[in-house]
């Protein structure tokens, strides 16, 4: 929504320009739809202006940035072919196919040519045209081409590539052309649309962030393009603030702190996608299962287990190798049995690495008679689940091909379906709570109407979103739509985490699913005696704990709560001499379980502070002469601060306090805190 409004006296019918005249707005919404400010309008039209600061206005002015490098790119290296230039995230990109890949010279280059058509201030404007009549224009051009050939009619290729919506949209296909103050066409380019009104409203909130490899419509079959990034604001201090936010995040990368802190690896030897976790990240790891685990047997889950390969049967059951075997690694084929003669005596069978638990689970389920008495079924298990994900997409902990998610099957009659699914939010929002995470907003993802690949019923389909949008609202958080989102058996509702610089995550999901139940065939006896078909609720807290583990990273910038630091004490003594006294006290923290280090090295004691600060350990303990004979020691804390003279007895119990009520402490503030809790 936004403050404009319309001028009293204007007559129709009338422009955006003439309705509008307050330059913040850059588009209007016109019946519920995305238009042009260049569109004409009647009275009985619902019109609604676009400000450049909405998500609807960035996403236009990011877009029509898009096209400025476009047209930039085109005027430098004629012979580039245009590829897909759609909105993201913060920015854009554009794909283009080159003979040579750019450099950071040609970015310099393309630049300085898109400050001038900035200049220029081109007018985007809209023209409506046939297939016949866009190949002929865009003859030259053939990944348009293609994008035209594979509409087969206006608009109904827009999934034909991840970002062609902004190409090709529901309805008819039109160009869009940059025109020039004398009229003439300078540049045009396949588009949906809608475009600010010209290229200078582009303004200088904009910059070009770097340059990547991508296949054609995301295929490794199709040619590879050259992609470039970049990012586009109203403004150039909401630029700015967004590069600090960047230089931010670069800080907080948890390849970076990964390495920095040596936690976690990806060794050639094993394979893209595949972690190992060293000592100090295995414990951090270790932590956060551990206390998921006691959350989840002090609210009624049963804990699981099942095996990281299965015969393919179970997930043509399941529907995975119908709608999902692209997601998988291709199958072993085993068991086969042979005779002297080379002759088969015993057909193989296909084995797949598992890519999902829930299968599993519904044989657990099925296992044996269930009654009405034992639901809600909670089985829970951290199962080790691997996917095929392509190369390019892999990144850190964050896309991996081999995970453990903390997977969690509901099964409950159809009456206890809502009550089970505020149960499980709440769970879910508590849980992240005492891992420090606390600014949350959800997302519904339903079904795509039309769409092959979501299975059901639709009258089941409607009442298991119906369930999940009342949940939702009823949580009070904000809720946001996600059409298309859902998985392929069912809705879900996905909590949406903010960091600590305000990133947002995807973090945990729960989808209500009516359709495995029916094709494994669960049943249990009902209260009538009769059989009857349980619900299925699907419940990841962390997604996996591999992202999880990543995310807590980059939120905490690797100085983690006491409770979850790899190491949580290091003592430093002023000079040898003091080393046994600390080592005492050391002795007493371990056998309370507190992962407590003496350092004896021969570094002098300002250098040992400096490497255990760098190294994110939340307290350090420093003794000398003064404490010993006074049975005392004094804190020292990663932001430099010092507590001195504190009693031992005190400390120890400041420590243990600190870990149980999973306290960060970063500051002497922090510890007093933690003291006058226990008081």
């Amino acid at each position: 929504m936004t403050d404009v409004v319309s001028p009293s006296d204007v007559s129709y019918p009338a422009d955006g320009f003439a309705l509008f005249p307050d330059r913040s707005v850059v588009a209007l919404r016109v019946n519920g739809e995305l238009k042009d400010l260049a569109t004409v309008v009647s009275e009985t039209d619902a019109v609604e202006p676009v400000t450049v600061s909405s998500p609807d206005g960035l996403a236009i002015l990011r877009h029509s940035t898009a096209h400025v490098l476009a047209q930039a790119v085109q005027r430098i290296r004629p012979q580039s072919n245009l590829g897909i230039g759609p909105p993201i995230e913060d920015g854009f990109y554009y794909d283009f196919g080159v003979d040579e890949p750019f450099t950071p010279e040609d970015l310099k280059s393309i630049k300085k040519e898109m400050e001038r058509i900035v200049r220029e201030n081109q007018r985007f404007v809209r023209r409506v045209v046939t297939a016949d009549e866009a190949r002929v224009e865009l003859a030259d051009e053939p990944f348009k081409l293609e994008l035209v050939d594979l509409a087969g009619g206006p608009g109904s290729g827009a999934d034909a590539a991840e970002g062609a919506s902004a190409e090709i949209g529901a309805g008819e296909l039109t160009i869009y052309d940059n025109v020039t103050r004398d009229g003439s066409t300078a540049w045009k380019d396949l588009c949906r649309g809608p475009h600010v009104p010209g290229t200078r409203m582009v303004g200088n909130g904009w910059d070009l962030t770097r340059v990547a490899a991508a296949y054609w419509r995301g295929s490794e079959k199709n040619p590879q393009l050259q992609r470039i990034y970049g990012t586009a604001w109203p403004s150039k201090d909401e630029l700015r603030a967004y590069q600090e936010r960047l230089a931010e995040a670069a800080r907080r990368d948890h390849r970076k702190l990964g390495v920095e802190l040596d936690l976690f690896s990806f060794p050639d030897e094993i394979g893209p996608g595949l972690s190992v976790f060293h000592p100090k990240g295995g414990i951090i790891r270790y932590e956060i299962e551990r206390y998921m685990r006691e959350q989840l047997l002090a609210n009624d889950y049963e804990v699981v287990n099942t095996p990281h390969i299965t015969k393919g049967d179970l997930f043509m059951t399941s529907g995975h190798l119908q709608w999902y075997a692209d997601g998988m690694y291709p199958p072993m084929k085993l068991d086969e049995i042979v005779d002297a003669e080379g002759n088969v005596t015993r057909q193989g069978q296909e084995y797949y690495l598992k890519p999902m638990n829930c299968p599993f689970h519904n044989l657990i389920f099925r296992s044996r008679g269930r009654s009405y008495r034992e639901l809600p079924l909670r089985l829970s298990e951290f199962g080790s689940v691997y996917r095929y994900e392509k190369s390019g997409t892999l990144s850190g902990l964050t896309r991996v091909r081999g995970m453990t998610q903390d997977d969690t099957h509901i099964y409950v009659t159809p009456d206890q379906v809502e009550d089970e699914l505020v149960r499980s939010l709440e769970f879910v929002l508590q849980t992240l709570r005492d891992y420090g995470l606390n600014d949350f907003y959800l997302e519904l993802s339903t079904k795509e109407e039309g769409n092959p690949k979501f299975i059901g019923d639709d009258a089941l389909w409607q009442q298991a979103t119906e369930t999940l949008r009342r949940v939702a609202e009823g949580s009070g958080l904000e809720l946001v739509p996600d059409p298309g989102g859902a998985a392929f058996y069912g809705p879900k509702i996905s909590v949406q985490a903010r960091d600590a610089i305000g990133r947002t995550w995807q973090m945990s999901t729960i989808q209500l699913d009516f359709n495995q139940p029916e094709r494994f065939e669960l049943e249990y006896t009902g209260p009538d005696g009769e059989k009857h078909r349980p619900v299925m609720i699907h419940r990841a807290l962390f997604g996996s704990i591999e992202r999880f583990f990543a995310i807590l990273l980059e939120h905490y910038a690797g100085a983690f709560p006491v409770w979850l630091a790899p190491v949580q004490v290091v003592a430093i003594p002023v000079a040898d001499d003091y080393a046994p006294y600390l080592q005492e006290i050391v002795s007493r923290l371990r056998k309370a379980g507190v992962r407590a280090e003496l350092d004896r090295s021969d570094d002098r004691m300002q250098k040992k502070i400096r490497t255990h600060t760098t190294q994110k350990v939340p307290l350090q303990l420093i003794a000398g002469e003064q404490d010993r004979a006074a049975g005392t020691v004094s804190f020292r804390f990663r932001d430099g601060s010092q507590t001195n003279g504190v009693p031992v007895d005190e400390a120890v119990e400041r420590i243990l306090a600190a870990i149980a009520n999973r306290t960060l402490v970063d500051t002497a503030e922090h510890l007093s805190d933690t003291a006058e809790q226990l008081a």
